[in-house]
């Protein structure tokens, strides 16, 4: 692909996200060559998306968001590309397992629940030995994404694509709405794309 064909293709991404109130124009920063470049290579590795003007506009519309939480632009992207594979391969709105990222661990990969809950998706050590895979480490990025994007699908399933209860029933709070209506806040104020 063109070098200056990228380029248009970038800008019209970044003035499309310049309508979005949680866009570059929020923070009146602009991006710089790295970041450019990052992204670039986030967009020509993601391959869950329909092209890569859709990779390019979601990828940089939610690297924003994230920033705070994750201020290396490498890291954040390599994440985010990760979020959405695992997510669309589960058939889960991308948005949506942010949101239940936010919720449950604010983005710490390393967090560990007074329940043991492991992750970014704070996952139970108990499903390893579930799948007999006792060995993986939860606290692996795309292991713990790939495990928890699944079971989140499970449960939803399970409640016949009730996502308020298989939220519920992925937090162990079956019957209380709590938990999924933390979820829904974070993903209608923070991660719902515009």
């Amino acid at each position: 692909m063109p070098h200056d064909y990228f380029n248009k293709l970038f800008l019209t991404a970044l003035l499309s996200l310049l309508a979005c109130p949680t866009s570059w124009a929020a923070s009146q920063e602009r991006p710089d060559e790295s970041f450019r470049q990052m992204v670039r290579e986030a967009v020509f590795s993601a391959d869950s998306f329909g092209d890569h003007y859709d990779a390019q506009v979601w990828l940089v519309d939610m690297s924003l968001r994230l920033k705070r939480r994750i201020p290396d632009d490498r890291e954040r992207l390599d994440l985010l590309r990760q979020i959405h594979y695992e997510a669309t391969r589960a058939r889960l709105a991308p948005e949506l397992v942010l949101a239940v990222i936010d919720v449950e661990s604010n983005f710490d990969r390393f967090a560990i629940s007074h329940a043991g809950a492991r992750g970014l998706m704070q996952i139970m050590p108990f499903w390893l030995d579930e799948i007999g895979r006792p060995s993986d480490n939860l606290f692996h990025v795309s292991t713990n994404l790939r495990f928890g994007c699944t079971i989140l699908r499970l449960y939803i399933d399970r409640e016949r694509g009730d996502l308020a209860k298989g939220l519920a029933r992925y937090n162990g709070s079956v019957g209380r709405r709590i938990y999924p209506d933390k979820v829904f806040k974070k993903l209608r104020s923070r991660w719902y794309q515009r």
